[in-house]
């Protein structure tokens, strides 16, 4: 296969650059837990409403990313789908600037389900181009320094965020001890609610080189053919992956685990927020931490996944976060592992004044480590699993599997928060997914193509 140009490598992997603040920002550590915390009335009720807006948003893309995978193979070519959905998600980041408090919980969980939905359609577009622009042997190593790309990507916006824009609302000021710029009001966390269109305007300018360097499929049928072309064909797909078991086994098995990861990532930052009532300026940095950690676990990874393989990377990354999800869930004042371990000391004031707080950032630091190696070298795992003619259809199998269920993990999450009360116990639902993905990947072939029926 003739390599692409390097700078199509690098318009391809500043996709990632320009999609990850959307998942920084909005989803994890600043507008998700605005919403959760400063929206909701109550506490436990916002992580639950936030819960569910994930869990609707992943069943329908479930339901839609194998058909649009399947068109994909059909029409060729790949930016005009990503352009379109593109324009969908810009619009709905910037709705979400008029997410006041007070203002209904209805119309920012809509926009930003929607939102959420174009940035997946999005990804199985931009992940299907990936067998025609690297040899086998590169993939894994690109799929990780593109992840990590985005990651640092993430983490640019989340400290310009915290460092001058989002203020505390009992001080007024940022973590700089400055009023936010542009005369943003912290009594109306506008600072929070301008994650939306900070990381609209972001994506926009940074994913045009992938528009302008990346090469795209010459094949270009009519719109109507490809579709009824792309339905027949995800037909025949789902026929044939039967006749290859260890891809079915590995799309199972991250269909569950990464229902958990999703959970975590989206979940995480919020479920902080409510443990220790942390503000604006310790989710942000909690994040900067996370994503730092992060950067460093995908470079790390992008070696190991060429020396040890794909499967190795996700199995050590599905260890960690378990062990994170264990640690972060059972710790609290005075305490971590469910009291097995003491936490002596007492709150020495300012920002993760507790113990408990710098256990939990402990933890944080697996979770960090781990979650963009899980997601990079799963993605390098499919893609030396088949072929470049099917990688439209198998990727939309892909996404599939990383959404069939991921409204389950969620609504497993808000549904026990709410019973039960404790956003600690909700959380704690993470880790049977986790678990459970993990035992049926370590019985699945490396690549998932190596046996067959």
């Amino acid at each position: 296969m003739e390599q692409a140009p390097k700078r199509g490598i690098w318009g391809w992997m500043f996709f990632d650059w320009a999609a990850q603040p959307f998942f920084t920002v909005v989803t994890t550590f600043i507008f998700g837990p605005y919403f959760v915390s400063r929206m909701a009335a109550d506490p436990a009720m916002g992580q639950a409403a936030w819960g569910y807006g994930i869990a609707i948003s992943g069943l329908f893309i479930a339901i839609l990313s194998p058909v649009l995978g399947s068109i994909a193979d059909q029409t060729g070519r790949r930016k005009p789908w990503i352009g379109f959905f593109a324009a969908v998600k810009i619009l709905s980041l910037c709705m979400l600037w008029f997410a006041e408090p007070g203002s209904g919980l209805i119309a920012p969980l809509f926009f930003f389900s929607l939102a959420s939905i174009a940035a997946e359609f999005s990804i199985v577009f931009n992940d299907s181009m990936m067998p025609r622009l690297v040899a086998q042997k590169d993939i894994g190593r690109i799929s990780n320094i593109a992840w990590g790309l985005g990651y640092l990507g993430g983490m640019i916006v989340l400290i310009f965020v915290v460092a001058f824009m989002a203020a505390s609302p009992e001080t007024g000021k940022t973590l700089l001890g400055a009023s936010p710029i542009f005369g943003l009001d912290p009594s109306l966390s506008e600072g929070d609610r301008a994650t939306g269109p900070l990381a609209a305007l972001w994506y926009l300018i940074f994913i045009l080189p992938m528009f302008f360097f990346t090469p795209d499929s010459l094949k270009d049928l009519p719109a109507g053919r490809a579709v009824r072309a792309g339905l027949s064909e995800l037909k025949s797909t789902l026929k044939e992956a039967r006749q290859r078991p260890g891809i079915v086994r590995f799309l199972v098995g991250r269909m569950i685990y990464q229902d958990g990861v999703n959970a975590l990532i989206a979940l995480g930052g919020a479920f902080a927020a409510t443990m220790f009532g942390w503000v604006t300026a310790e989710i942000g940095i909690f994040g900067i931490i996370l994503n730092v950690m992060a950067i460093f676990g995908c470079l790390a990874a992008s070696k190991f996944d060429t020396v040890f393989g794909s499967k190795t990377v996700v199995i050590a990354s599905l260890i960690s976060l378990t062990i994170a999800t264990l640690g972060i869930v059972s710790t609290g004042p005075g305490y971590t592992l469910f009291g097995l371990l003491q936490l002596p000391g007492v709150d020495t004031g300012g920002l993760f004044g507790t113990p408990a707080e710098k256990a939990y950032i402990g933890f944080g630091l697996l979770i960090g480590i781990a979650f963009g190696p899980v997601q990079a070298s799963s993605r390098s795992y499919m893609a030396r699993s088949i072929s470049a003619d099917e990688a439209g259809r198998y990727f939309g199998l892909y996404a599939l599997s990383g959404r069939a269920t991921s409204f389950l993990a969620p609504f497993m999450v808000a549904t026990v928060t709410v019973l039960s009360g404790s956003p600690r116990l909700g959380m704690a639902m993470i880790m049977i997914f986790l678990l459970i993905g993990l035992a049926i990947l370590a019985r699945t072939p490396y690549p998932a193509a190596k046996i067959s029926a």
